[in-house]
């Protein structure tokens, strides 16, 4: 016997593992998508747990910019702040040291906070990220969707 439960989705469905998934590709030129400034990646509603990642495909990430994704206030709270010269084709974005290979990241709670993409200093003139937003709900409203 346990006092445990796994969280259910709208149709009563147990939210398992890695919880649901949202994605949003984004394919960087400047100016335009690779300028500096902040970009929100997700809505948030209420209360949820998130691990959030990024893959690169395409071309590897060009440009002098910094990428850091997060949330307002804390802009490299999910994604540490990187050169986005360091990230190239076939890499997962988690940490500072992309690679092919990483460790899923830490669940973060948010409670209604948008996660935002910053880059700054220089734009990011070319390459495609698809961020890949791992969530499950805390609150009864909780809700995570691509903006």
């Amino acid at each position: 016997m346990t006092d445990q439960f796994f969280t259910r989705d709208a149709n009563f469905v147990p939210i398992t593992g890695l919880g649901l998934v949202a994605s949003k590709a984004i394919t960087y030129v400047a100016p335009g998508t690779g300028s500096t400034g902040a970009t929100t990646l997700f809505t948030v509603t209420g209360v949820v747990g998130v691990r959030l990642f990024a893959v690169v495909s395409g071309v590897d990430l060009t440009g002098a910019g910094l990428i850091e994704a997060g949330v307002a206030g804390n802009t490299a709270a999910l994604l540490a702040q990187t050169t986005g010269t360091t990230l190239d084709v076939g890499e997962i974005w988690t940490d500072t040291g992309p690679s092919t290979v990483e460790a899923l990241p830490a669940i973060q709670l948010l409670s209604g906070a948008n996660v935002i993409q910053t880059i700054s200093g220089a734009t990011i003139t070319a390459g495609t990220l698809t961020y890949y937003c791992s969530w499950f709900p805390i609150s009864a409203n909780g809700n995570v969707v691509a903006a």
